[in-house]
């Protein structure tokens, strides 16, 4: 797979490209990635990306120029245009059915805003998958891009040492459920000892234990999220 980033500060990936199990993954060949600057692509001596916005308000937007001529000139490198992915609060929820489907994709671009977002016709032009990592403010869209690079890698074949980890995780699978409680040595920390079905040695009465710590784990973590109620 290849990935393509589109960034005002390019910088802020070099350690993360290089570190863990992506670091692996690029030397290995599994996956290519590169990080383009949008400023490149901006005009006159101070190579401005941004202005203020028409109509009044706070901040900066990114001006639709350099981003086009940005996104268009890295969609043309290659034969593959590549899936383009617009990282912003308005997008659709990122999710790990989100992450598999951009991993079905043989390349994806992704592209991250500043200040206080993009100008509306980059949107109209490019027509990008325009995806939010959460119901919070960042102040761009390289961690959010870090996310996506992270969750999609790790799901490519040969990424991981064991393809089953990948389809035991969080939220994989058909009943998208979370992994219940898991235990290594030693056998008792602080009082606190390991399940004895665990040492059992019955792999049946281990999967339907893991399986229903999964189901109540799982139930745990929707009835948190779940807004609270106000009492009239």
């Amino acid at each position: 797979m290849r990935i393509d980033i589109l960034t005002l500060f390019p910088e802020m990936f070099a350690s993360f490209l290089d570190g863990s199990l992506l670091g692996a993954a690029r030397a290995a060949g599994l996956v290519d990635v590169r990080v383009t600057n949008i400023r490149d692509f901006a005009e006159g001596v101070h190579r401005q990306v941004d202005d203020r916005p028409f109509g009044g308000g706070p901040g900066m937007l990114l001006m639709p120029g350099p981003v086009v001529d940005c996104v268009e000139s890295v969609q043309g490198r290659d034969a593959v245009p590549g899936h383009l992915v617009m990282l912003t609060p308005g997008g659709r929820r990122l999710d790990q059915s989100v992450v598999e489907e951009l991993a079905r994709h043989d390349r994806i671009v992704l592209l991250c805003g500043r200040y206080e977002g993009f100008d509306d016709r980059i949107r109209q032009t490019l027509l990008p998958d325009e995806i939010s990592v959460g119901d919070f403010v960042l102040s761009g869209g390289e961690v959010a891009a870090m996310l996506i690079v992270e969750a999609v890698t790790r799901l490519l074949p040969g990424v991981l040492g064991d393809a089953e980890s990948s389809r035991q995780d969080s939220f994989s699978g058909s009943d998208r459920l979370v992994e219940g409680p898991q235990y290594t040595r030693p056998r008792e920390f602080r009082g606190l000892g390991v399940p004895d079905v665990l040492l059992s040695g019955d792999h049946r009465r281990i999967a339907e234990w893991r399986h229903q710590q999964s189901v109540a784990a799982t139930d745990r973590r929707r009835r948190a999220i779940q807004p609270q109620r106000s009492v009239p």
